[in-house]
C-alpha cells in the first residue's frame, strides 16, 4: 500500500509551491514557521505526517536563513514519524562553491550536501546545479532536474532564423552544447578574464557570429554584470540579436537595472526563484509541473529520466 503525500512549503518558495502542488493535484500542507525575536526559526507542522511520504519545498535564496528554516522542516517531520522526508529544491545554494579553486577555502556546496543528509533527508530534488557533479557529495538519491525541458520549447516556439548558442564563459560550455544539441545547432563561446568575483577585466568571442540569432545559456545570473557584457560584445561582432536563457534569476544588486538598459531582447528564466521586482525584459516560466511530474514519478517509482526524452 502507498503512504499518503503531502507536500509543504517553506517561506521563499510559497508561490512555486502552490503550483507544484496544484499541478500535482492537491493543496499544500499547513505548515506554520514560527520566528523569534532574535530571528530564531521554529517550524511546526498542523497536520499528521505519520507514516506519509513528505515533500518539503524550499529554494536556498537567500541561502542562510532559508537552509536553516528548511532543515528544521526536515527534522520536524522525522520527529513527527513521516514515512520519508524529501527535499525539493529548486534551486539550491552555495553550488558555485563546488570545488577549491585556490588555497584555504571552503567547498560550500559539499557542506551544504553534508547539512541536508546530516538531518534524515530521504532524497534531493533539484534543478541544474551549477556543476553536476555536485551530485556526487550526496549518498542519498538526487533528482537532478533539466530546466531547458521547460525553456527549450519557449525558444523553439519563436522560430528563430539563424539561431546560434552562445556560453558567457569556457566553464559553461557543456551546458551550452546539451542545449544546442535541442536544435541541432553551433555554439560560440564568450571567453571572460575575472579580476574578482562579479567584476570581470576583459572579455572576448570565440567563434562567429555575424547575422546570427543569439542566445546566451546560463544556469545562474547574480549581477548581470557578465550576460550583459557578453550582449553588447556579441551585438558589435555581428549578431542580429541576442536573448539569454537561464535557470535561477539570483539578480542581486544592480540586475534589473542593467537587463533593462542592457541590448539583450529578453532574458528568458524559471521561477526556481522568485523575482524580486517586476521586468519587462524578463520572461518566467513556470517548474511548476516539470517537478509535479517528478515529484509522481518517484511516488509511483516510475522512471524520472523518462521526462526528459
Amino acid at each position: 500500500m502507498s503512504s499518503q503525500v503531502k507536500i509543504f512549503s517553506g517561506t521563499t518558495s510559497r508561490a512555486v509551491a502552490e503550483k507544484i502542488a496544484a499541478a500535482y493535484g492537491q493543496p499544500l500542507g499547513d505548515l506554520t514557521i514560527q520566528r523569534f525575536a532574535d530571528s530564531e526559526i521554529g517550524p511546526s507542522f498542523n497536520e499528521s505526517v505519520r507514516g506519509c511520504e513528505v515533500f518539503l519545498i524550499q529554494s536556498t535564496f537567500p541561502p542562510s536563513d532559508n537552509l536553516m528554516e528548511l532543515m528544521l522542516m526536515v527534522d520536524a517531520a522525522k520527529r513527527a514519524s513521516a514515512y520519508k522526508v524529501n527535499v525539493v529544491m529548486p534551486y539550491m545554494g552555495y553550488t558555485r562553491q563546488d570545488r577549491k579553486d585556490k588555497p584555504r577555502v571552503s567547498i560550500g556546496a559539499k557542506v551544504v550536501a553534508e547539512f541536508i543528509q546530516s538531518v534524515g533527508t530521504s532524497r534531493l530534488m533539484t534543478c541544474d546545479l551549477h556543476a553536476g557533479q555536485i551530485q556526487g557529495f550526496f549518498d542519498i538519491p538526487v533528482d537532478h532536474l533539466d530546466g531547458s525541458t521547460i525553456t527549450a520549447p519557449y525558444i523553439k516556439s519563436l522560430n528563430l532564423d539563424n539561431l546560434i548558442f552562445a556560453s558567457p564563459d569556457v566553464g559553461g560550455v557543456v551546458r551550452t552544447r546539451a542545449f544546442a544539441k535541442k536544435f541541432g545547432a553551433e555554439i560560440v563561446v564568450c571567453d571572460k578574464m575575472r579580476l574578482r568575483a562579479n567584476e570581470i577585466a576583459s572579455m572576448q568571442v570565440i567563434g562567429d557570429v555575424t547575422g546570427m540569432n543569439v542566445v546566451l545559456v546560463d544556469d545562474i545570473v547574480d549581477t548581470a554584470g557578465t550576460v550583459c557584457k557578453a550582449a553588447d560584445l556579441l551585438l558589435e561582432r555581428g549578431a542580429a540579436s541576442v536573448r539569454a536563457v537561464i535557470t535561477h534569476p539570483v539578480l542581486s544588486g544592480p540586475a534589473h537595472e542593467r537587463i533593462r538598459n542592457s541590448s539583450l531582447v529578453e532574458l528568458i528564466t524559471t521561477d526556481t526563484i522568485p523575482l524580486r521586482e517586476e521586468n519587462e525584459k524578463i520572461k518566467v516560466i513556470s517548474v511548476a509541473d516539470l517537478f509535479a511530474r517528478a515529484i509522481h514519478n518517484v511516488v509511483s517509482h516510475e522512471s524520472i529520466s523518462s521526462l526528459f526524452i
